[in-house]
C-alpha cells in the first residue's frame, strides 16, 4: 500500500531556475530506518534488462540527483537515474506495448533485513518516467548470480504491488511483509527512468557470521546494531556514527548546533542483542573546529535498565580516533554516548560478544521471519 497520497500525473516541463522547485514529496514515516539499499553497506544494481538511456548503477547514488538541462550525449538527454528506451509493439496495427512488457533491475541488498518502506524518486523525470511500478523481494544467502535469482527455482514476494507514480516526486510506500530479504526486483511499468531507490527497514544480521567473528562491533548498523534517538540532528544525522568505514567529511558524521546553555547533547543507541562489551572507540574524523570537548558512554541491561556508566566524562581531541579497553567488561542491550557541551563525534564503536541470551534472541528472530 502506498504511504501517502499518490502523486499522479506529469510534472510540468523543466521552466529554468531551481530545478527542485516543483518537486513533489512527503514526510515518510520509515526514512529514519537504516537504508538498506545503501552502497556504503555493499548494495548494488547487480543487473537490469535495460539502460539504454542511463545506466543502473545510478539508482543507489547517494544524495540528491542532479539536473543540468543542456547536458546531452550521443543517445540524448543524460539523467541521474536509471532510464530504459521506449518500448514498442509488435506491429503496425498494435504499435503499444503490451500491458505485461515492463523493464527490471534487481538489487541486492546492502544487509539482509526486513523492508518497512521504499521510495521510488522520480526527480527530474517529468515526461518519461513509467506509468507504474512494482516491488518483489527474495532470500537467497551467498553471493547468487542474477542468472541464479531469475531461475524458476527462486520465489519473489511482493512488496509493492503494481501501482501507479507520479513524475518528479519521490512515490512512497510502506511494506507489511514479515520477512527477510535480500535482494529485490525493480519492475517499472513498460519503461521509463527512476533516479533513485531507497530501501528502509531493520537488519537481520546472520548469526553464523556474527558467532564466527566472536569479537565485533554489536553497535554497527551493518550487524544489526541502530541509532534510536539523539537530542540534536540539526547538521547531520546522529546514524552516522554507526555506518561502515571511518568517516570521510565533515558531514558524513554526526554534528550538533552550538549550544547557548549549560545542557548537553546525546545519542541511544539498539545493540544488536545483549552483549558483554570490551573495548570501544570514539573517533572525530573531520571534525577539527567543531569536535566534541568531552564524551561519557553508558549501557543499560533492557528496557528498564538503569544506565550504568562504562567510560566517564573523557577530554576529546579533534580528527581523532579514540581507543579505550574496559577495566571491566559490561553487559548491556543499549548504549548512550553523551557529548559535552556540543559539537560532533563521527562513529561509535562498541567492541564485544553476544551473551547466550542475544544469541537465542537473534536466532528466534530469525526463524520468525522465514529461517
Amino acid at each position: 500500500m502506498t504511504a501517502i497520497e499518490t502523486f499522479t500525473g506529469d510534472a510540468s516541463p523543466y521552466g529554468g531556475g531551481d530545478p527542485y522547485a516543483d518537486y513533489r514529496t512527503a514526510d515518510f514515516p520509515f526514512t529514519h530506518l537504516a537504508d538498506l539499499a545503501d552502497r556504503r553497506l555493499g548494495a548494488g544494481v547487480i543487473a537490469a534488462n535495460d539502460e539504454f538511456f542511463a545506466e543502473r548503477e545510478n539508482l543507489l547514488l547517494p544524495g540528491r540527483p542532479v539536473f543540468d538541462p543542456e547536458r546531452f550525449g550521443h543517445k540524448g538527454k543524460i539523467m541521474d537515474g536509471w532510464e530504459t528506451r521506449r518500448r514498442r509493439g509488435v506491429s503496425a496495427g498494435h504499435p503499444w506495448p503490451a500491458d505485461d512488457d515492463h523493464d527490471w533491475a534487481l538489487i541486492r541488498l546492502g544487509t539482509p533485513g526486513v523492508v518497512r518502506g521504499i521510495v521510488v524518486d522520480t526527480a527530474h523525470f517529468r515526461g518519461n518516467y513509467p506509468q507504474a511500478v512494482s516491488v518483489e523481494g527474495t532470500a537467497v544467502d551467498g553471493s547468487p548470480s542474477p542468472e541464479e535469482l531469475l531461475s524458476d527455482d527462486v520465489k519473489w514476494t511482493t512488496l509493492v504491488p503494481r501501482t501507479r507514480i507520479g513524475g518528479h516526486a519521490a512515490n512512497g510506500f510502506a511494506v507489511t511483509v514479515e520477512q527477510r530479504f535480500t535482494h529485490l526486483r525493480l519492475n517499472q511499468h513498460p519503461d521509463g527512468g527512476i533516479a533513485r531507490l531507497r530501501v528502509y527497514g531493520e537488519v537481520v544480521p546472520d548469526l553464523a557470521w556474527l558467532n564466527a567473528l566472536g569479537t565485533f562491533d554489536v553497535v554497527a548498523l551493518e550487524n544489526g546494531g541502530r541509532v534510536e534517538d539523539a537530542s540534536d540532528r540539526f547538521y547531520s544525522p546522529a546514524a552516522n556514527t554507526v555506518r561502515p568505514g571511518r568517516s570521510r567529511k565533515m558531514d558524513d558524521g554526526w554534528e550538533t548546533r552550538r549550544r547557548r546553555d549549560h545542557g548537553h547533547d546525546w545519542i541511544t543507541y539498539r545493540l544488536v542483542a545483549q552483549s558483554q562489551l570490551r573495548a570501544l572507540e570514539i573517533d572525530t574524523a573531520y571534525l577539527k573546529g567543531n569536535a566534541a570537548g568531552w564524551a561519557s558512554v553508558s549501557v543499560r541491561d533492557g528496557e528498564d535498565g538503569d544506565w550504568r556508566e562504562i567510560l566517564p566524562r573523557t577530554r576529546l581531541q579533534p580528527d581523532t580516533n579514540h581507543r579505550f579497553v574496559l577495566p571491566d567488561p559490561a553487559v548491556g542491550t543499549h548504549a548512550r554516548v553523551d557529548i559535552h557541551p556540543d559539537g560532533g563525534i563521527s562513529r561509535l564503536r562498541l567492541f564485544g560478544t553476544l551473551t547466550d541470551r542475544g544469541t537465542a534472541v537473534l536466532e528466534a528472530r530469525r526463524q520468525e521471519l522465514g529461517g
